[in-house]
């Protein structure tokens, strides 16, 4: 009886990869055309895409941030001025080909909007380092418990989110180049940016 039952369970076990094998690696279908949209055993960058289906966040959240320091900000209190919010973290490479870009328009908007990075990642020390070789000298925080990430429900990195003084989230987006920053930056606050000659 015992040899009987392992027979049927090595059966079982060799149907099952046998079964496994012939359907190949796991595939993503689009959720809307059923197209195929992804298959995850081929190397590249893969992100989840949000859908028409998701509410996206209109306001900015309240959560607690920190400083590259360790002191404790409440991000609610960032809100009063214009904002770019851009989460990223140094091992991202979207985030790092964008970054230098966020610099650059930074310098040119100066005080007329507010620009912020938030690391759910690196500690303090890779966040400050890795900013510094990329020329970004605006706000930094950690997100060491996701939650403000959890908060804006980010599906992929790097997220930009475009804040109004009254803290309305106005737009987001994936990657932007000093172009595509400028215009959203016109678009949603009024503030033109000039452009590199």
């Amino acid at each position: 009886m015992e040899r009987r039952r392992a027979t049927v369970a090595i059966g079982i076990a060799a149907a099952l990869s046998l079964f496994a094998i012939s359907i190949g690696a796991p595939r993503v279908r689009d959720a809307v055309t059923d197209d195929l949209d992804a298959v995850l055993d081929e190397p590249g960058e893969y992100q989840e895409p949000a859908g028409p289906e998701v509410d996206l966040v209109d306001r900015f959240p309240s959560v607690e941030l920190e400083t590259a320091l360790g002191d404790v900000v409440d991000s609610a209190s960032l809100i009063g001025t214009p904002m770019v919010v851009n989460l990223w973290f140094a091992a991202c490479p979207p985030c790092a080909r964008e970054m230098p870009e966020f610099a650059e328009v930074h310098d040119k908007v100066g005080d007329r909007v507010r620009f912020v990075g938030i690391n759910p990642v690196d500690d303090a020390d890779r966040m400050i380092e890795f900013a510094e070789s990329v020329g970004v000298a605006y706000e930094l925080y950690l997100d060491p418990l996701g939650r403000f990430t959890d908060a804006l429900e980010t599906v992929a990195f790097p997220l930009t989110v475009f804040v109004d003084a009254d803290g309305r989230v106005v737009g987001r987006d994936g990657v932007l180049d000093a172009d595509d920053l400028s215009e959203r930056i016109a678009r949603y606050f009024s503030i033109p940016v000039s452009r590199s000659a």
